[in-house]
């Protein structure tokens, strides 16, 4: 926080309250929680009451099995029995103030988001949902933003490696009418 002058999240073993409050003490202007608001979903509650849903992210990894896009915990690595868009209609419910919704099955592709399952959020949920996984291409977030009403996609490798340059995106989206910040 001290090094960065841009809002930021902080999610990975997030189970509690006191995890919370010192993550923000520290800084940080909201938090990531998964694994733990799938075991215990009244997390989100406690946590959205005492901090506000403004600070509370829902991440849900996603991944399509028999047809049905499902909800994976610890780190993509098992599945659990919850429906992807039932889950984040739930987790909104509970006040969850975004939901940033990876699709497993595109992460690491550079082959495009999952479209489908990202609309298919959007439409449920009255919450910002951040797009994860797929980014390869300028194109894909044009095609992300234009098929979807996601507030935000969320891209690390091609930005890492300099495959695309974020000034570069951002013009190319602002030239294509897609609102940008």
């Amino acid at each position: 926080a001290a090094e960065l002058n841009i809002p930021f999240t902080v999610g990975g073993g997030i189970s509690r309250i006191e995890d919370v409050a010192v993550l923000l003490k520290a800084g940080a202007d909201k938090i990531s929680i998964n694994s733990a608001a799938v075991r215990n979903p009244h997390l989100i509650s406690e946590l959205a009451g005492k901090f506000g849903s403004q600070c509370v992210v829902v991440a849900i990894d996603t991944n399509k099995t028999d047809d049905n896009w499902i909800v994976f915990v610890d780190g993509g690595r098992t599945p659990v029995q919850l429906k992807t868009v039932e889950w984040a209609v739930k987790a909104a419910k509970l006040g969850a103030g975004e939901i940033l919704l990876t699709s497993m099955a595109n992460d690491g592709t550079k082959s495009g988001f999952s479209i489908d399952i990202t609309a298919d959020v959007c439409r449920n949920v009255n919450v910002p949902v951040i797009a994860s996984g797929g980014a390869g291409k300028m194109d894909h977030f044009k095609n992300l933003f234009l098929n979807t009403d996601c507030s935000a996609a969320l891209a690390a490798g091609v930005f890492h490696y300099g495959e695309i340059d974020i000034r570069e995106l951002k013009e190319y989206l602002s030239k294509e009418k897609i609102p940008i910040r």
